[in-house]
């Protein structure tokens, strides 16, 4: 996730929207961020009707949304807000549901996070995903695995990696396992400079805008199945 102070877009200072119906949490989480010199609330809402107002009028880099909440729900708030182009999504929720958690990749988050989470991982989230990073971890990435793969007499589409190279298909398939920029670099033998390009020739391409949305459509590409081995490609 992010490194320290100044990870924010472009080096300056992050943006951050609060969306939860809660003043308390809202409040909490605010004193968690302003304390760092390169983040800064812009501002707060409490449902997501004001939420996707307040993304429209702020336009702030990051906003952490809340899921359950009145007039528009988080997800909805979610989908509206990434639609408009201007700032990235890290739902916030109490519970460790699944429903939510796809909902919110459906909707274009970059991210998912538990409230409970420790107020470290909260900056790290917010200066990662400023920085065009996703929050994927391997346990939300085993997660959408065995989701977007359950055996469901869906089709494939194949067509949708048509634009891909061969090298771009190889890295794509190793990010929908879960690994990271270096960690793909050692597999395949490459400079993490070469597989950082090659992971953003990858969402150009298919049109997506972080590694999330990247790796829901691998598997339902069907370019990486669970339970099965790779079909090879990833070197040379």
């Amino acid at each position: 996730m992010g490194d320290g102070p100044g990870d924010g877009p472009g080096g300056r200072t992050c943006r951050v929207l609060l969306v939860d119906d809660h003043a308390l949490v809202r409040s909490g989480f605010r004193m968690i961020l302003e304390v760092e010199p390169d983040l800064e609330v812009v501002g707060e809402a409490a449902d997501g009707r004001a939420a996707v107002e307040a993304a429209a009028a702020l336009a702030p880099d990051v906003v952490l949304m809340d899921v359950q909440m009145p007039v528009l729900d988080g997800v909805a708030a979610t989908e509206q807000v990434v639609a408009a182009g201007t700032s990235r999504v890290v739902v916030l929720t109490t519970f460790d549901r699944d429903d939510h958690l796809f909902a919110a990749l459906r909707a274009g988050a970059s991210g998912f996070l538990l409230k409970n989470a420790d107020p470290d991982d909260l900056v790290s989230a917010v200066r990662a995903v400023a920085r065009g990073h996703a929050l994927l971890s391997p346990e939300v990435t085993r997660r959408v695995v065995e989701r977007f793969t359950a055996p469901s007499g869906a089709a494939y589409r194949p067509e949708l990696l048509a634009e891909l190279t061969h090298r771009e298909r190889g890295v794509l398939r190793l990010v929908a396992r879960g690994l990271s920029n270096a960690e793909v670099a050692a597999e395949l033998v490459l400079g993490e400079a070469t597989v950082k390009t090659h992971v953003s020739r990858v969402l150009l391409k298919l049109g997506v805008r972080d590694r999330v949305q990247a790796v829901v459509l691998a598997y339902e590409s069907g370019l990486v199945r669970p339970g099965a081995g790779d079909d090879g490609g990833t070197r040379g």
